[in-house]
């Protein structure tokens, strides 16, 4: 307990509130509006001050290093106006990933009015729609407490991101505060059981099942429990699949596991979801990336059986047989418990067989397909290349954009979480920031990030960021000059009248070096493997510039455009 009889800031009661949460890294720019802030920061070692070159990167590292940990990314906009608007696309972004970011802004001071303030704005209203709560603090006596009830919000069912707005004159008035140390905000686990009477209702249901199918999501993935649904398949001799987006959710290397499904996963396990006559839905939403909300996706007439930790999330998109509201692996260690009592032996020996021999063959035709010369490179070859070659413990991550969706369910992941995506906000300049977060969360961890030419092209300053703080990430971009999805659009549906979709870009590997990382240029698929094993090696940060086939085009959301006429 820190009893201060001592006056102090309201930005050092800031700092000692984020220590008092366990606290140890922050990211943030600095800026006028929140001096009193930084300055407790500088007397704080307990916290690392990652600054970086733009607060929207700066809220995408946040979001990795939240994800990575299972623990809470804090972000520092030290501006009021600029700065905090700069947030906004990260934390947009952190509540469609459901990441516990919490976002701290710098405000104008509680004297002014907003409209003659020096960047002024309502931010306030700015950030409420885009995250579970905003707050903005009128009296520095409550600083603490709303730091921790920022904490403890974040992290509670269905997590998400929070703001904070920190006022000039509020950061610099001075107060007496007891601030407990010892005792933090927030858990980090769930371990809510599911109701008695819904779980024997399910295991009845499941055991009458001839085809029957399991889907996971994050609410194992980012856990880490993907032993409780494994353990669960076994008994059952189920095949899993995992939601988009979450491919790492299970070990790629278990047998049982068909990859991800849907229209951006792979025909194995997308059609173990279509045909389908029990869909025991564990930790998901079935959301967006999975099932583009359509029976295209899912069969219509399985019974689903979906456990999940909020509420409000259970039949919301598909009607569901028995919703249990649970933490997903404690609810699945109940089923396994109820299945085995009842010592009743599946009749799923020839859907599960099949399932078998199609995944076997599904790899091998990906291993042995023919994917043309050594040059120019073809996405596939990229990918064929990196599952080689990179180490089966390697953190992943990805933007938005046609390239990286190929590459969501191409890859392999082997230690959950591994996989780390827009998910269904759908952003591009997303991966190599959020490599950085997943990188100060994991160090001894290899964090690859893959990107195509425009997005690397949004966020290459924080390569300064990279350098400065030692974080050693390995980014391939995917280099075709274009803007891919949408060059793509307009070659299958507009007639390739092609506007802005072409870009340029200076040589990456060249840039890099500039900035004190390694540069890399690959223009030949013979010498994926060596330059990955180079920039892994290197211990600094490293970009490699891979040369992509600008003709291998591909349009995701063709049903978007269905209605055109192509010309």
């Amino acid at each position: 307990m820190i009893n201060s009889k001592k006056k102090i800031s309201g930005g050092q009661a800031a700092v000692r509130a984020l220590k008092r949460e366990k606290t140890k890294h922050v990211f943030g720019l600095i800026g006028s509006a929140t001096m009193e802030m930084f300055d407790a920061l500088y007397h704080e070692k307990s916290i690392k001050f990652i600054g970086v070159r733009d607060e929207r990167t700066g809220t995408h590292m946040a979001d990795g290093y939240a994800r990575a940990s299972n623990k809470h990314g804090v972000i520092i906009a030290g501006q009021n106006g600029p700065g905090a608007t700069n947030l906004v696309t990260g934390v947009a972004q952190a509540k469609a990933a459901f990441s516990p970011v919490v976002a701290i802004a710098g405000s104008y001071s509680t004297k002014d009015k907003m409209e003659d303030a020096f960047q002024g704005l309502d931010q306030q209203s700015l950030f409420a729609p885009i995250t579970k709560k905003t707050w903005t603090v009128k009296n520095s006596k409550i600083v603490p407490k709303v730091i921790g009830d920022a904490f403890h919000l974040s992290m509670k069912p269905r997590r998400g991101p929070v703001c904070i707005n920190l006022p000039r004159n509020i950061l610099a008035e001075k107060n007496t505060y007891n601030i407990n140390l010892n005792k933090p905000s927030f858990s980090s686990e769930s371990n809510l059981k599911g109701n008695k009477e819904r779980i024997n209702k399910a295991t009845k249901l499941l055991l009458k099942s001839k085809n029957p199918t399991i889907i996971v999501g994050a609410g194992i993935k980012y856990n880490s429990k993907y032993r409780e649904v494994i353990k669960l398949a076994e008994l059952l001799n189920v095949p899993i699949v995992t939601a988009a987006g979450h491919g790492d959710a299970i070990p790629f290397n278990h047998k049982l596991n068909a990859g991800q499904m849907g229209p951006r996963g792979n025909p194995v396990a997308s059609r173990l979801v279509k045909e389908a006559d029990i869909i025991l839905a564990i930790g998901t939403r079935l959301g967006f990336n999975s099932t583009f909300y359509s029976y295209e996706n899912i069969n219509k007439k399985a019974k689903i059986i979906q456990i999940e930790l909020e509420k409000k999330m259970i039949g919301k998109y598909f009607p569901v047989s028995i919703g249990i509201h649970a933490d997903a692996a404690t609810a699945t260690v109940q089923l396994y418990k109820e299945i085995k009592k009842e010592k009743i032996k599946l009749d799923v020996k020839k859907w599960t067989d099949l399932y078998l021999k199609e995944r076997e063959e599904f790899l091998n035709n990906r291993e042995n397909e023919n994917l043309g010369k050594n040059f120019p490179i073809q996405p596939k070859g990229l990918f064929k290349q990196l599952r080689k070659v990179l180490p089966k413990d390697s953190a992943i991550t990805l933007d938005a954009g046609t390239l990286c969706l190929q590459a969501t369910d191409a890859l392999e992941y082997y230690d959950p979480p591994s996989l780390f995506t827009p998910l269904d906000f759908g952003l591009v300049g997303f991966s190599f920031a959020c490599g950085l977060g997943v990188k100060v969360a994991k160090p001894k961890k290899t964090v690859v990030s893959l990107m195509g030419d425009g997005g690397f092209g949004m966020t290459i300053s924080e390569l300064s960021t990279a350098v400065e703080y030692g974080i050693n990430t390995t980014t391939i971009v995917m280099n075709n000059q274009s803007w891919g999805a949408e060059k793509a659009y307009q070659k299958d549906f507009f007639g390739k009248r092609y506007l802005g979709a072409d870009i340029t870009s200076p040589s990456f590997d060249k840039v890099a070096e500039l900035y004190g990382a390694k540069g890399f240029k690959v223009k030949k698929v013979s010498e994926i493997n060596e330059a990955v094993r180079a920039a892994i090696k290197s211990n600094k940060p490293a970009v490699i510039d891979v040369d992509v086939d600008p003709k291998a085009l591909y349009s995701f959301r063709r049903d978007s455009f269905q209605h055109r006429i192509k010309k």
